[in-house]
C-alpha cells in the first residue's frame, strides 16, 4: 500500500455566488503544486464538504484530479452518516482518480455511533468495498465523537485502511495510536500545533488547514524535524502559531479564505451559515499575516 507521509493541506472550496468555482480551485492548486506538499485533501472540513451537493462534490473532485500532478497524493473526502452512501461516494471518488478516501466518523446518531462496535463495523465495511485505500478521520470537536486508540487499532488491522487524520489534538492518544497500529499505518495530525510534537513520537506528518496559507513553512517544519534539526523546526513552527491563533483560531474557515485572498490566491466567501470576515476583521487578518511573515 502507498504511504502517506509529509504535509498535506485540506483545500478550501471556492464559491462564486451560489455555485462552486472549480476553475478557481485549479488556479489555487497550480500555485500550491510549486511547494513540497505531499498532497491534498479535497472535500475535507476546510473544504466545507457538508455544504455541498453530490453534483457539486463531483465537479470539485474532477477539477482537482485534473490539477493535481501524479507526484502528489490526492485524497478525497467521502464520509457521510450512512455506510451505504459512504461506499457509493468512495467508489465514485476512485473512478474519478483519487489515490485514497478520507472518511469522517458518522455522528448524527451520536448515541449509536459512539459505540466502538458501530464505528468498527462502518469503517471495515467501507474498507472492504473500496477500490482505494481508506483513511480514518477523527474530528471530535466537530462530530462530538472520539475514536479511541483501541478502536483505531482494530480498524487499522484491515489491509485497505492506510492511516488516520487525528484532529483531536490529543498527543497522548496520538502516541497510543502509533504504538498500537502497524508500521504501515500512517498517523497524520490535523492540528497545526500538534505537528512538531507528533513528529517527535513517530507520526507520519499532518493534514493541516493552516497549511493552506503557510504551505512552504509547514513543509519546512517537516523537513527540518525529519532531518533532526529540531531547534530550527521549532522556530518556524512557533512563528506559525501566531497565524494559528489569530486567523484559524479566531475566524475559522472564513479567516483562512480571507487570508488566501490577501496572499493572491482565491479565497472568496464561505457558504452560509458559515461567516466570512469583512471590514476590521480583514485588517486584523492582514496584520497577523504580516507578523507571521506570510504576507
Amino acid at each position: 500500500m502507498a504511504s502517506f507521509e509529509g504535509v498535506f493541506i485540506p483545500v478550501t472550496t471556492p464559491f462564486r455566488g451560489d455555485d462552486v468555482a472549480p476553475d478557481r480551485l485549479a488556479a489555487n492548486l497550480e500555485r500550491w503544486n510549486a511547494t513540497a506538499l505531499a498532497g491534498y485533501v479535497v472535500l475535507g472540513s476546510t473544504g466545507e464538504f457538508p455544504m455541498l451537493s453530490e453534483a457539486e462534490r463531483e465537479r470539485v473532485l474532477v477539477a482537482a484530479r485534473e490539477a493535481i500532478p501524479k507526484a502528489k497524493r490526492f485524497i478525497a473526502g467521502t464520509g457521510t452518516n450512512s455506510t451505504l452512501h459512504t461506499v457509493r461516494q468512495t467508489k465514485r471518488a476512485a473512478e474519478i482518480g483519487a489515490d485514497a478516501a478520507i472518511v469522517i466518523t458518522p455522528h448524527y446518531f451520536t448515541k449509536g455511533f459512539s459505540r466502538p462496535e458501530a464505528q468498527i463495523r462502518h469503517y471495515l465495511t467501507v474498507a472492504d468495498a473500496s477500490p482505494i485505500p481508506i483513511m480514518i478521520y477523527n474530528f471530535p470537536l466537530n462530530t462530538g465523537i472520539n475514536l479511541e486508540a483501541e478502536t483505531v487499532a482494530k480498524i487499522a488491522a484491515h489491509p485497505n485502511v492506510c492511516g488516520i487524520k487525528d484532529s483531536s489534538g490529543n498527543i497522548p492518544q496520538c502516541a497510543q495510536i502509533i504504538d498500537q497500529t502497524p508500521k504501515t499505518f500512517d498517523v497524520l495530525v490535523g492540528a497545526a500545533s500538534a505537528l512538531l510534537p507528533a513528529l517527535a513520537i513517530g507520526a507520519a506528518g499532518g493534514i493541516l488547514a493552516l497549511g493552506t496559507i503557510a504551505a512552504r513553512e509547514f513543509c519546512d517544519v517537516y523537513a527540518l524535524a525529519t532531518a533532526g534539526r529540531w531547534n530550527e523546526a521549532r522556530e518556524v513552527a512557533a512563528r506559525m502559531m501566531v497565524a494559528d491563533r489569530g486567523i484559524a483560531g479566531r475566524y475559522g474557515i472564513g479567516g483562512l479564505k480571507a487570508a488566501l485572498d490577501l496572499q493572491g490566491f482565491y479565497g472568496g466567501p464561505c457558504r452560509a451559515p458559515l461567516g466570512t470576515p469583512d471590514g476590521d476583521a480583514i485588517e486584523d487578518i492582514k496584520e497577523v499575516l504580516a507578523t507571521a511573515g506570510l504576507l
